[in-house]
């Protein structure tokens, strides 16, 4: 029998959850950019075949950055994370804490298992908290449509009501109500851009093994989580520069008619006229665009562009992302 290390001595894990486009990465960005003197290893995880989000995180001496592509850390790549935690086990004393980007669709019971269930995990690593982030305009829909939403949510020790700045007082309470009746025990917070002192979030020594094992005794059995095969992703990419106007108008089309289908879309465009990488961010009707660094020397001015959701055909899509390419 493994005899684990007191809480002490053990890395804090933290693992941020929450369903596509509620701001995960947005928080582990501001998480980052705090002085906290602390080194940090961040692992993320994509849906997609690309990962968008780990081209968006900031990067310096201080954090380590581990990506897994086209797969969940409640599945298809449980054993990958599994390797990368025991790999960061042997940084006790000098790794202050681990964050764990989940994708939007994963299954928290099965990630959380990991830490109790690997005897290399377990006596070095605790696992914190499990961190939700939830967006205030789309919650009700998403909770929906997608069971992996609803667990999250259920799931949680703390809950952050995401983009609570673009939802009048009204929705804002009935999002507090309708948390509350899925984990009556999770502590919420308000945030916008997923801006919160992380004193809330880090080093909370939420997560309670028992209280878990009280709602779902089989919480450390085998989880075999299968996703809703009508879900998925795809890539496109193209080379030549991007007509963002083209672009606008051609995806708000798609939208007005596929707007319950498509959960998410985000990419990196080479747009025209642009000397700068534009990120591009959409989560269902609501759309961001904002310039990014310069396009360093040596890279290829490759926009790449992933879309999640429903029963999409590839194909459509590429055809569309085509016509936006500039004269």
């Amino acid at each position: 029998m493994t005899i684990a290390q007191s809480p002490s001595t053990r890395i804090p894990a933290t693992v941020i959850t929450g369903f596509l486009g509620s701001g995960k990465t947005t928080l582990i960005n501001h998480i980052l950019h705090e002085e906290h003197g602390k080194t940090i290893a961040v692992i993320v995880n994509e849906f997609g075949e690309i990962s968008i989000d780990g081209q968006l995180i900031v990067r310096d001496e201080q954090a380590e950055l581990v990506e897994f592509n086209n797969g969940c850390l409640c599945c298809t790549v449980r054993g990958d994370l599994i390797d990368t935690l025991e790999r960061l086990h042997q940084r006790t004393g000098t790794l202050d804490g681990i964050l764990i980007e989940t994708t939007g669709l994963a299954d928290p019971a099965p990630v959380a298992s990991t830490f109790f269930v690997a005897d290399e995990v377990k006596k070095s690593i605790r696992l914190d908290a499990f961190v939700t982030v939830v967006d205030a305009v789309n919650i009700f829909t998403n909770l929906e449509q997608s069971a992996e939403a609803v667990e999250q949510v259920a799931f949680s020790d703390v809950v952050l009501i995401n983009k609570a700045d673009l939802v009048g007082p009204a929705q804002l309470k009935a999002v507090e109500a309708k948390v509350h009746a899925l984990n009556p025990l999770a502590r919420i917070h308000y945030t916008t851009n997923a801006e919160i002192d992380i004193g809330k979030i880090i080093g909370v020594g939420a997560f309670d093994l028992v209280q878990k094992l009280e709602v779902d005794p089989g919480f450390l059995g085998d989880h075999e989580h299968e996703h809703d095969q009508a879900v998925g992703s795809f890539v496109l990419e193209e080379s030549r520069p991007i007509d963002l106007n083209r672009f606008s108008i051609w995806l708000n089309d798609i939208a007005q008619t596929r707007g319950e289908d498509l959960f998410r879309t985000k990419g990196i465009f080479n747009a025209r006229g642009f000397r700068e990488r534009i990120v591009f961010q959409s989560v269902r009707m609501l759309t961001t665009m904002r310039p990014d660094r310069a396009w360093n020397d040596d890279e290829p001015r490759l926009s790449q562009f992933v879309v999640i959701g429903r029963n999409l055909d590839r194909e459509e899509f590429a055809r569309g992302f085509a016509q936006c390419v500039a004269n």
